[in-house]
């Protein structure tokens, strides 16, 4: 039964630097359990609710409440999650960390309880929720999370429970598992190509600082005098795939940031605090801890992959929005990579240093001249095949790129060859298109490199980001080929490594007969690593990171008939 709206409103507090949970028009469900709210003599209620039941089948999370006599509730659909207002029955205060892949957190008390999913949910996707009578004649309410489902409340909460997935009709197996066949990944396409897009589109982006460019402060002061004032709570604010969190500062504080495996340890000088720590935060914050040193304080935030100078995070200093406290807005999530400009001061085009030429015969000419090597790179897709999709179009950020790298190489003396340097595909059939693209290095040519852009079905999206690199075993020296572009590439970028992956045959890797790797450079379905794939100082480090790696390839022996002009000089 639709009953209501949900409320709009800026959260923490009306800062825009703390992004709420963006409003939404969802509909309230009451539960059909309508009987009279029982009390005790002393008018406290005596029905419970809270302490759910929950499993995980595949990325599907199960939650179940029981339902005691006089229980009502309403269900509200959230950006971060799926809000339960429960009457007749005290809430149990209860916060908990990860019950499945698909709820990151439960958290109750007050009347309310709320589970928190890394996805948005919508009036229909994301959620499902029914009731069920079970063999000893009680009640439950039975909620299922997941990217993937689509449902929504059922039309009616009564004691035959019935699903509207994908058509209607009763559900036959409330309480049993879910069990989701994989989905079978052609050999012949690149990782990424064959993913399920989400409901109802792609993630949207996690917010971005005012500046992102303009790189992270490690340390600074706020201006004026420190008066040793007691520090607030910090704020938080949550969205898919980014956890940001917000210190006001009274005047005179002076803050350092250290980065470390662990994740961010925040140094106060001229505040005081009361020592507090709160745990299950969100999946990029486990945790955050407040103590007090001698003329300050140390916060340190647990989070979930290691963070350093260049990754992981990002933060600065914001002037007061009201007032005079101003704000230490840290940004937290392993997709974070360095997009600051690359050395602007310089010409890109000289970054990368000149080949050494080897001397070699001209047959036509008969004349002595120096070769330049020869290098293939192949942009994916193009044309009718728009590749991985989301915050970016994987075709179109990888062609930009590409041209980048042919630039770079070919200002250090390498003949490139690019397998399209427009938006076009090579054959209208797929596996031809590849095909043709692996033979584009004719003899002579000495390595074969095909960029990508990544992505994630939709029921682990947010699982995936970073940079990794392909290889097969088509020639005894691709592996190492993937290893020095994986490390040049993070090198530049700071993005989170992947790694060297070689588990599949592909195509394009398999039918080339000299050193190939095929590199992932970034996930265009994360909403955090797409801003990354968007930002044109990334997409400078990403192609500068291959093209030193494919340098060094040349130079060090990497290449069909031993090394180009000796030792790299």
């Amino acid at each position: 039964m639709l009953l209501g709206v949900a409320g709009t409103g800026l959260a923490q507090g009306g800062d825009p630097f703390v992004r709420g949970v963006p409003a939404q028009v969802a509909p309230t469900l009451q539960g059909a359990v309508m009987a009279q709210v029982p009390l005790n003599l002393t008018g406290v209620q005596n029905a419970t609710f809270g302490l759910p039941r929950s499993s995980t089948s595949g990325n599907i999370t199960r939650i179940v409440f029981d339902l005691e006599g006089g229980v009502t509730y309403t269900l509200t659909p959230t950006f971060g999650g799926l809000r339960l207002d429960v009457q007749g029955a005290r809430v149990l205060p209860t916060v908990s960390g990860s019950l499945g892949d698909s709820v990151s957190e439960y958290r109750a008390g007050g009347g309310q309880a709320t589970l928190i999913t890394p996805f948005p949910l919508s009036l229909t996707g994301g959620w499902k929720a029914m009731e069920a009578t079970l063999a000893d004649r009680s009640r439950v309410l039975i909620l299922d999370f997941g990217p993937s489902v689509i449902g929504g409340a059922s039309p009616e909460l009564s004691k035959q429970v019935r699903t509207v997935a994908q058509g209607s009709g009763p559900s036959s197996a409330l309480l049993s598992g879910l069990p989701i066949p994989p989905a079978p990944l052609p050999s012949a396409l690149p990782p990424g190509d064959t993913v399920t897009p989400a409901p109802g589109g792609a993630l949207p982006p996690a917010p971005a600082l005012a500046d992102a460019g303009a790189g992270s402060a490690l340390e600074g002061r706020v201006p004026g005098t420190a008066r040793g004032e007691l520090l607030g709570t910090p704020r938080i604010g949550k969205n898919p795939g980014q956890t940001r969190l917000v210190l006001d500062l009274p005047p005179g504080t002076v803050y350092r940031i250290v980065p470390g495996g662990g994740g961010l340890r925040v140094e106060l000088a001229g505040v005081s605090v009361q020592p507090r720590t709160v745990q299950n935060i969100s999946p990029e914050l486990r945790s955050w801890r407040v103590e007090a040193m001698p003329g300050g304080a140390v916060f340190t935030l647990q989070t979930a992959a290691p963070t350093t100078p260049r990754s992981g995070w990002r933060a600065q200093l914001l002037p007061p929005a009201s007032g005079e406290l101003s704000r230490l807005v840290i940004d937290l999530s392993p997709a974070m990579a360095d997009l600051t400009p690359l050395r602007p001061e310089e010409n890109l085009l000289a970054a990368v240093p000149p080949i050494p030429a080897a001397r070699g015969m001209a047959i036509l000419a008969l004349t002595a001249s120096y070769v330049r090597p020869r290098v293939v790179i192949d942009p994916g897709h193009g044309g009718r095949d728009p590749g991985a999709m989301g915050t970016v179009t994987e075709k179109e950020v990888v062609l930009d790129v590409s041209l980048r790298v042919a630039a770079l190489l070919r200002a250090a003396g390498v003949d490139v060859v690019l397998t399209r340097d427009s938006d076009r595909d090579l054959n209208p059939d797929k596996n031809t298109d590849l095909v043709m693209r692996a033979r584009t290095a004719t003899a002579g040519t000495g390595l074969f490199v095909s960029i990508h852009a990544n992505a994630m079905d939709a029921r682990y999206v947010l699982r995936g980001y970073g940079v990794e690199t392909w290889w097969n075993p088509n020639h005894p020296l691709s592996s190492t080929l993937a290893s020095i572009l994986q490390s040049n590439v993070i090198n530049e970028t700071g993005a989170y490594s992947q790694g060297l992956k070689s588990s599949r045959s592909l195509a394009v890797l398999r039918n080339s007969r000299i050193p190939a790797a095929l590199i992932e450079i970034g996930y265009t379905s994360h909403p955090v690593d797409g801003l990354n794939l968007e930002d044109t100082n990334y997409r400078d480090r990403v192609a500068l990171g291959i093209a030193l790696g494919i340098r060094e390839a040349l130079v060090t022996g990497i290449v069909d008939g031993g090394a180009v002009g000796g030792a790299d000089r």
